[in-house]
């Protein structure tokens, strides 16, 4: 007679941690930081080192003296948001605000809600956001991509693609954005760089296709579209997928677990509203870059689209 053990779930481990997660999305990350690092040297150098060990130094001390409770920086998920908000930042800016926008993130972007798992908005983004609306000159001014240079605060500026494409009508060549060489923010360099880092998500299923496909293709129907309408006025497609912000926007920042919706038919509702709001912005708003403002707005989403789309209920018909 067989005996069987009754349980509680879950039954099967997939392996799966916080830390490998972490872990994996880090590397992803590995080819556009590396890329950040031979254009823009010493001054991304800087930043990613004071935006990482402050947002780890920030969670540490508000868990252990502030909320008094265990502290978990081992989990990654500090240094994950500091690499990723300087990924967010110009290598120029200056180290002091580096470390407010840091504590910014972690603070009012993720420990004020309860910390890991409970954060409504992408904390890296928090910070980016504040810092450009508290020192939009020292968050607009980009330094220009010369290789392996020792400058940092003095380094020379230029505008980016985006900032070309909206205000000059004068582009740089499109390989420029997609291979690299232009100036923007750390991680907007190389389009190619995210894209395999992107592969890299899918292959190790820590992301879905589900919401970076959404966005990019959200982008590229409505700029096609008014590029069709004006091409004189409307860039093609190609361009609007490939400068500024919108590959690591799409890959890294709005597939977070914790702020993007849990049903696959969610998650394409909001890669499309990211999508169409980051097109608005770009193409009829006052900022050449909207990425991180319909990232957010769709974070603010989330728990309606949580609430009015879920699965079938099992066995019910």
């Amino acid at each position: 007679m067989n005996k069987w053990i009754v349980s509680s779930s879950p039954h099967v481990h997939s392996g799966d941690s916080i830390q490998k997660n972490m872990l994996y999305v880090v590397l992803a990350l590995l080819p556009a930081y590396l890329v950040a690092l031979y254009y823009f040297g010493v001054g991304a150098l800087v930043v990613s080192t004071i935006a990482i060990a402050s947002c780890i130094a920030a969670e540490a001390f508000i868990q252990r003296f502030v909320l008094k409770t265990k502290v978990s920086i081992s989990d990654g998920s500090a240094a994950l948001t500091g690499l990723l908000l300087a990924m967010n930042l110009p290598a120029n800016l200056p180290w002091w605000m580096v470390i407010i926008g840091s504590i910014v993130a972690i603070g009012l972007g993720k420990m004020c809600y309860g910390g890991l798992g409970n954060n409504l908005f992408n904390p890296a983004l928090v910070g980016r956001v504040f810092l450009l609306i508290s020192f939009p000159a020292a968050m607009t001014t980009w330094p220009i991509a010369e290789p392996f240079t020792t400058a940092y605060m003095d380094a020379q500026t230029a505008a980016t693609p985006l900032s070309f494409m909206k205000f000059d009508q004068m582009l740089p060549p499109i390989w420029s954005t997609i291979i690299g060489g232009e100036g923007g923010s750390m991680g907007e360099v190389s389009a190619i760089a995210l894209l395999l880092g992107g592969l890299f998500l899918l292959w190790k299923k820590v992301i879905t296709w589900h919401i970076p496909v959404s966005i990019l293709a959200t982008v590229a129907i409505f700029t096609g579209i008014m590029h069709l309408v004006n091409p004189m006025m409307y860039e093609n497609p190609l361009w609007h997928l490939c400068a500024g912000g919108l590959l690591l926007g799409a890959i890294f920042m709005a597939t977070d677990y914790v702020t993007s919706p849990m049903t696959t038919r969610g998650q394409l509702l909001y890669g499309f509203g990211i999508g169409l709001i980051t097109v608005v912005i770009r193409l009829w708003g006052s900022y050449p870059e909207g990425v991180s403002f319909a990232i957010l707005l769709m974070n603010a989403a989330t728990p309606l689209i949580d609430k009015y789309i879920q699965p079938k209920r099992f066995a019910k018909s």
